[in-house]
């Protein structure tokens, strides 16, 4: 794997109870069986436009956005449907929108790139690389001068480590010692490319040049992502300025969904579920005790509401035409209130 050459720094001996645990792992189980579905669904041509999968990297996703309070927000990327489902999107709202169902979270207007919810503190995906920085920068400064006590968390992958955005926000949220996490999931691939071909330089030493911390961890170690996240945002929250956690993690899929990967190793794309992030946590938990019925039952779960989501936005209308107008401009009604 090409992000190999980094290592996770160690991580301390706090056992995560097992009740947490399992939380977590209903978590990424949930992340899983949602795009393995919408992978069928798009190869059946069910779903407009291109996706973006995140498997196996379910990890980063449970970790991070559950170290996270109701008044904290986050900008996702296009490659984004997990952290969404770990905020707690409403399954049938999140398939009606990935579905170009009229009712979506977004109306279906926005699909599988462009999912939000501000209600949850979803700032939204976003299909430009690295474009989410700034709007969780603004986010950051927001929670500061608002004093919300909320923190902001950018997630970008690594092929955004070259994007300026990057080290404006890095300079900025240092400057102003903003409530702010970046989170990187290393991959090892910018796109179509190893990322260490794209940028010259290192996320720590990047980090440095600003004075922000960094923190290195196995992403696919569900309770060590979430271990460090809990740390670095409440670092954040209490004052101690930006932070950023790397997780080194693993694409099991292509760029986008239907990519033939002819860019990358065979004996690569073979051994990846050798360090599932699924795999290794329930190992864990059934190394604590756990049932192994207890796991067969919450997969069970999981995929009954999937099931009854999915039959839910089938069901759904799709929008009407002149619903493709509303909302693009403030009605001249609004305006004259205003004035």
């Amino acid at each position: 794997m090409p992000s190999s050459a980094a290592q996770a720094d160690p991580i301390p001996a706090n056992p995560i109870p097992t009740d947490r645990r399992l939380a977590l792992h209903r978590t990424m189980q949930t992340i899983r069986a949602t795009e393995t579905t919408l992978s069928r669904l798009f190869a059946d041509g069910e779903i407009p436009g291109f996706i973006h999968l995140s498997v196996g990297q379910e990890a980063v996703a449970a970790g991070v956005v559950g170290a996270l309070g109701p008044q904290d927000s986050f900008a996702t990327t296009h490659r984004g449907h997990g952290h969404v489902l770990a905020r707690g999107v409403r399954l049938d709202l999140f398939f009606k929108e990935i579905m170009g169902r009229a009712g979506g979270i977004c109306g279906g207007r926005g699909g599988s790139m462009h999912v939000a919810d501000l209600s949850l503190g979803v700032l939204g995906a976003n299909g430009i690389v690295g474009a989410g920085l700034p709007l969780a920068t603004g986010s950051a400064l927001a929670h500061q001068t608002r004093r919300t006590g909320g923190v902001a968390v950018a997630f970008f992958g690594d092929g955004a480590m070259a994007e300026g955005a990057l080290h404006e926000c890095l300079n900025m949220a240092a400057l102003w010692t903003l409530p702010m996490v970046f989170v990187c999931e290393n991959n090892g691939w910018s796109e179509f490319s190893p990322t260490s071909t794209q940028f010259a330089a290192t996320l720590d030493k990047l980090g440095a040049a600003f004075g922000v911390p960094h923190r290195r961890v196995d992403g696919n170690d569900v309770a060590a992502v979430a271990e460090a996240a809990a740390e670095v945002v409440e670092a954040a929250r209490n004052g101690g300025g930006p932070r950023i956690l790397e997780c080194l993690t693993t694409r099991w899929h292509g760029h986008f969904e239907g990519d033939p990967q002819r860019y990358r190793n065979a004996d690569e794309i073979a051994s990846l579920p050798q360090n599932d992030p699924l795999r290794r946590s329930a190992e864990a938990l059934l190394a604590a005790g756990v049932e192994e019925s207890a796991l067969t039952a919450l997969v069970d779960s999981v995929d009954a509401e999937i099931r009854e989501a999915l039959e839910a936005a089938r069901a759904d209308a799709l929008p009407d035409v002149d619903a493709a107008f509303r909302d693009v401009y403030t009605p001249t009604a609004t305006l004259t209130a205003g004035a």
